[in-house]
């Protein structure tokens, strides 16, 4: 009797433990399952907090500047002279270079960023688009220092034996280096939408007659606009926001000019410039960075937002 009693003692202690550790468990679940959102929340507010950082430092500063500048002969001044003794600081000359060189730049990727995108979706083989867009996606990884002086040192020289007149540094050539720099990300993203379209309309164009061709642009090009026209915004903003081919091949005349032989500088290359001079911390020419670096910012959000109102008018049509 009494090993029976010790034996039902420690089943009993047994269970207890078991209930001990299941309420324990029980405890640490609720916790884990309280402190997770929380964890999750705060890892999701960094890009929000890094952006309200970033536009915070450059609203203040950009304000100082304003207090020393003009905000209208900052914005509709065509000369910027801030190293002289009487300085100016219009910006229009670099926004008319960033735009030239953007221009140029969509110019080449465009066109030949959705011929390429057609054909990958519509013409080759499983075996030929494996092969061929990962070597499109090549061009990407080369760092953009190597395209500024493949522009300065090779596409440059080979301009000015077409055209003499053409200056040592240009906005022409880095213009058409960034073009071939953006072409695997417009066909790369124009091809994902354009694969995404359903074959059912593909085939049932066919069906009535249609050629290939005819289905791919009057077809799969309409139904996957929405797309594109992202891939075309990332474009733009990448070739926007291009620094260093730009400050290579491109030089740092502050011409306000639309001949695209000469000399510009674009925003990027001057706050390249400014942040590595000598420009002393608190000077007018030190804020007017911030200033340029602020304009820059509110010009890709307006082009950002209109693009997404595009985007999303095309995706409601089709």
């Amino acid at each position: 009797m009494a090993s029976n009693s010790k034996i039902d003692d420690q089943d009993d202690l047994k269970i207890q433990e078991m209930i001990a550790q299941k309420k324990n468990g029980r405890n640490l679940s609720r916790f884990t399952e309280r402190i997770i959102p929380v964890l999750l929340f705060l890892i999701a507010s960094v890009s929000i907090l890094t952006t309200i950082g970033i536009i915070y430092t450059l609203l203040t500063e950009t304000i100082e500047f304003f207090k020393r500048v003009p905000i209208a002969d900052f914005f509709t001044g065509t000369i910027l002279k801030p190293l002289s003794q009487n300085p100016e600081f219009g910006v229009l000359p670099l926004i008319n270079g960033t735009i030239i060189s953007s221009v140029i730049a969509m110019l080449v990727a465009g066109p030949i960023g959705i011929m390429t995108a057609v054909y990958l979706s519509e013409y080759a083989s499983d075996r030929i688009r494996r092969t061929l867009k990962p070597l499109l996606e090549i061009l990407a990884g080369i760092p953009t220092i190597v395209y500024g002086f493949f522009a300065f040192t090779f596409v440059t020289p080979i301009i000015r034996e077409i055209f003499p007149t053409v200056e040592a540094t240009n906005i022409l050539s880095p213009g058409l280096v960034m073009g071939a720099m953006i072409i695997p990300m417009i066909a790369s993203l124009s091809e994902d939408a354009m694969t995404s379209v359903p074959n059912s309309m593909r085939e049932g164009a066919l069906a009535l007659g249609a050629t290939k061709l005819e289905v791919a642009f009057r077809v799969v090009i309409p139904a996957a606009l929405s797309g594109i026209i992202a891939s075309f915004v990332l474009g733009v903003s990448r070739a926007i926001g291009e620094t260093m081919i730009v400050t290579i091949a491109s030089g740092s005349s502050k011409n306000f000019t639309f001949d695209i032989t000469q000399s510009m500088q674009t925003m990027t290359a001057y706050i390249v410039e400014v942040s590595g001079g000598e420009a002393p911390a608190g000077s007018t020419i030190y804020y007017s960075l911030y200033a340029v670096a602020f304009t820059l910012f509110i010009f890709t959000l307006l082009m950002n937002l209109l693009a997404r109102y595009v985007s999303r008018k095309f995706r409601e049509e089709y």
